[in-house]
């Protein structure tokens, strides 16, 4: 097990690594000086320089990517440009609605797909098996963008029962308070998870079809164990490894997927912090933004490698 951690997380730090070296480069391979970028067509000669001087665009790229590497170790991620604000603060700030959003549709594509996958999977080629199909290919047709505005449409405008936009806090003091919060974040993960449910059910359908078929699932039917045992104690273990593959995949998606369901849902987040931020040209936000989100996906992924090691120990003999 430690060789296997150790392999692992030697992965991670190179990703991570390779991670920074690329979206700092990208920077770098921009048309004209960044600080133009930052300032705009009509800035003038000392007002580049003088951005340029700020951010340290003066100096050699080796010496800014270390600058820039050093910072992000100590959380010194810069200033933004146009809110004049730490960009850590900023990030911060937007965090607790954008992790808390994609927590939740996480946890309603997980329970919506491993009992959809499930069912269908016990009811092989029956009317249930076919329902579920059927409504898992709309679910992955339909755009979460266009659901999203169909959800504001039917619960916000119609029945009036949930806000068709912002975020209220999580604090009392503020005017709102977890319960408000939650309620606020429901239908935006609502319709993040519809697409992602639809999915992942299609696949945990397919691991717990492969994983049926195995002899040792006749033996512990033999045994008295019922369907339902079965399919909980044994199958759905077996099948989890190809289902943990995609959820982690799903799960990096929903953090960076954001973008679009935060500007429809009118969320302070960091997706609607990353379209802002494209707006106004202020690339040193965008850069850590990034960043953040690379570093979150292989994160993810180390977790991933990790768990499978839980869950099928055969796998760290091949690792």
């Amino acid at each position: 097990m430690g060789l296997f951690l150790l392999r692992r997380f030697a992965t991670f730090v190179a990703t991570l690594a390779a991670a920074s070296i690329v979206i700092f480069a990208v920077q770098g391979v921009l048309p004209g000086n960044a600080a133009e970028v930052m300032l705009g067509a009509t800035a003038t000669p000392e007002a580049v320089r003088a951005l340029s001087h700020r951010l340290g665009l003066d100096r050699p790229a080796p010496v800014r990517y270390a600058r820039w590497v050093a910072g992000l170790a100590r959380g010194d991620l810069g200033t933004s440009v146009a809110y004049d604000t730490p960009v850590a603060q900023l990030i911060g700030e937007r965090l607790v609605v954008t992790a808390p959003l994609a927590l939740m549709a996480m946890a309603l594509t997980t329970v919506l797909a491993l009992t959809l996958g499930l069912y269908a999977a016990s009811r092989h080629n029956g009317p249930g098996d076919v329902g579920v199909m059927a409504a898992s290919q709309i679910g992955i047709a339909i755009p979460n963008f266009w659901f999203a505005i169909l959800l504001i449409l039917v619960f916000s405008v119609k029945l009036r029962w949930f806000s068709a936009g912002g975020f209220p806090g999580w604090s009392v003091a503020d005017g709102g308070g977890s319960a408000a919060a939650l309620r606020a974040l429901l239908l935006p993960a609502v319709a993040l998870a519809v697409v992602q449910a639809a999915i992942l059910a299609r696949i945990t359908r397919s691991a717990v079809l492969d994983v049926l078929r195995e002899d040792f699932v006749r033996t512990a039917r033999a045994k008295g164990l019922s369907r339902r045992q079965v399919l909980w104690r044994h199958v759905l273990r077996n099948a989890f490894v190809p289902v943990l593959t995609v959820m982690g995949l799903q799960f990096a998606n929903l953090l960076t997927g954001t973008v679009v369901i935060e500007n429809v849902f009118s969320l302070p987040g960091l997706g609607r912090l990353v379209f802002q931020a494209i707006a106004n040209r202020d690339l040193i936000v965008v850069q850590n933004v990034v960043m953040l989100l690379a570093a979150a996906v292989i994160v993810i992924n180390f977790v991933v490698d990790v768990l499978y090691a839980v869950i099928d120990p055969r796998l760290k003999v091949h690792a």
